[in-house]
């Protein structure tokens, strides 16, 4: 996909230029607890305030639900970016209205404001038009360097479009570029795929399934699989509606072929320790909480043969220390794999924080700001962000 990026602009000075980003970090007492998402955006930041144009900055924290929580307020968030670019960044308790319009008036070029969470608004949840234009009234060029909310049928995502005229950041730019060597992939392609929600996953596995060599399948997507098998998953994790997806994935009885379930699991019982269990072992008191050894050794074998390799969600509750092996040994795998002997991508919040317990990211090709957005763009899905 070719999209119009910032560095087409050869004039910006004095532009008042609005930029969705994507900086719906982590927080933790009422600070950024992961400023990964706010780093990912400075090259398009520095690129503006190079060009001698002025910022304005709106983004999301959670899901308030349309209503002021100030709990989800991004005033730390504006605090850290100041601190990361070591430059005042002038923060804005509303997002529209008068001490928006206010403050931006006053704006002199290389200034940057900062708005309130979007999502306080109700207009920016139903992609409102109305909303849109007063977002738009702020600027005179609209950027979206936030691909992680490009599959959101949102105002300051969608309907601001249709006011402005639009241009992309660079590493939203780059999220596309580098997607789309896994929708045309250097085979072998392997893809491994965790998480929970099998309704999330199983269209980006259908759409990509023709072009993988193997689909390596952990956490609780291969426990849906484990139950239609009439496997005993215990009180693991498991999707209440997961039979109307996994079933488009047999043949009859038989499994897909290029789908690899793990072999055996680490599982917490009654006494509360881990246990290694093979697929026929567990018991109605067990939960699956991670992959065992003989399946890290399978998926590692996989992975070892790949020229392109993607990954998408934990295969376990690796935020526990007595299940994380599994998670933490794909990742390392994965990374010994990429830059040079294979292409290697990895997105999703929860992939990233794992990738980075490795010490390892920087082995790897490309780190995705993104988890559902990297999803629905290689699920083929609608982006109204992109459109």
């Amino acid at each position: 996909m070719k999209l119009n990026s910032i560095e087409k602009l050869k004039s910006l000075k004095n532009k008042k230029v609005l930029v969705r980003v994507d900086f719906n970090v982590p927080m933790e007492n009422g600070k950024v607890k992961d400023d990964y998402r706010i780093k990912a955006a400075l090259p398009t930041i520095n690129h503006l305030l190079s060009s001698g144009s002025k910022i304005i900055l709106m983004a999301h924290l959670g899901e308030p639900g349309a209503k002021v929580v100030p709990a989800l307020s991004l005033k730390p968030v504006a605090r850290r970016l100041s601190q990361i670019i070591k430059k005042t960044v002038n923060f804005i308790p509303e997002t529209v209205g008068y001490k928006a319009d206010e403050a931006v008036a006053k704006m002199l070029a290389g200034d940057i404001v900062f708005l309130e969470n979007l999502r306080f608004n109700d207009g920016e949840l139903k992609d409102d038009l109305k909303f849109a234009k007063r977002l738009a009234g702020l600027g005179d060029i609209y950027v979206n360097e936030a691909f992680s909310v490009c599959h959101r049928k949102q105002a300051s995502v969608s309907a601001i479009k249709k006011v402005l005229p639009t241009y992309y950041g660079l590493q939203l730019v780059s999220e596309v570029k580098n997607l789309d060597k896994i929708l045309k992939p250097v085979k072998p392609l392997i893809v491994i795929m965790g998480g929970a929600k099998i309704s999330t996953k199983a269209p980006i596995i259908s759409k990509i399934y023709d072009s993988a060599d193997k689909v390596l399948l952990g956490g609780g997507l291969a426990n849906n699989f484990f139950k239609h098998l009439k496997l005993e998953v215990g009180k693991s994790l498991v999707d209440a509606d997961s039979e109307v997806y996994v079933k488009k994935f047999f043949k009859g009885k038989k499994l897909a072929d290029k789908i690899i379930l793990p072999i055996d699991v680490v599982v917490c019982g009654r006494n509360k320790r881990p246990k290694i269990k093979s697929l026929t072992e567990v018991n109605k008191t067990d939960t699956i909480f991670d992959i065992g050894p003989e399946t890290i050794a399978l998926f590692s074998s996989y992975i070892k043969t790949a020229q392109t390799i993607v990954w998408n969600g934990p295969l376990g509750k690796f935020e526990e220390a007595s299940y994380k092996h599994g998670t933490l040994a794909i990742a390392t795998a994965v990374a010994a794999r990429s830059t040079g002997k294979a292409y290697g991508l990895v997105g999703g919040g929860e992939t990233v924080e794992a990738l980075k317990q490795t010490k390892m990211e920087a082995y790897v090709d490309f780190v995705s700001t993104a988890g559902g957005a990297m999803l629905a763009y290689l699920g083929g899905n609608k982006m109204p962000g992109l459109k």
